[in-house]
């Protein structure tokens, strides 16, 4: 006879120690909406992770972030190309999220430690300049409609994908 698990309910479980920083960076392209970004930074510090780097008018609100606005540091450029070359010089690869004709599939996709994770907007996507400098591109897939994932729930999906890959930072 097979034992019965009881299961309780703990409510802010303390989060895991990471033995080493994740040498992993989130690239936005300018996003329509300010929820957005939120979510992504609210993700971003689940993960441990603690840079963003955003375009456009980028503001987080704090009630969808909550303690990731205070523990993930966000950066605001103009234009996404300076900081990703300069961040490709300092040994990061540069992995796009995006639906092209050469992506490989998310699902077992072997994220390189230092990588900086390049998110296109919600409508256009990212654009032929900066999939031009991009290292590898990865692409989640659908199996319905709509044709994409919204750009929070795939930045989710792909970084959640990386912290698969390095468990411990």
């Amino acid at each position: 006879m097979s034992e019965v698990k009881k299961f309780e309910h703990i409510r802010h479980k303390p989060p895991a120690k990471l033995q080493q920083a994740r040498p992993l960076i989130i690239a936005l392209s300018p996003l329509r909406t300010h929820a957005n970004l939120s979510t992504i930074v609210r993700t971003a510090g689940c993960l441990g992770l603690t840079e963003v780097i955003a375009t456009g008018n980028a503001k987080i609100n704090p009630k969808i972030a909550r303690d990731g606005a205070e523990n993930v540091n966000l950066t605001t450029r103009r234009t996404l190309i300076p900081s990703l070359r300069k961040l490709k010089q300092e040994g990061y690869k540069l992995v796009g999220l995006e639906q092209t004709t050469n992506s490989q599939p998310l699902l077992g996709f072997p994220f390189p430690h230092k990588t900086v994770l390049v998110v296109g907007s919600e409508r256009e996507g990212l654009n032929q300049e900066t999939l031009d400098i991009l290292d590898h591109v990865v692409e989640i897939p659908v199996w319905g409609l709509p044709y994409s994932y919204n750009v929070a729930t795939a930045t989710s999906i792909c970084l959640h994908a990386y912290c698969a890959c390095y468990p411990d930072g």
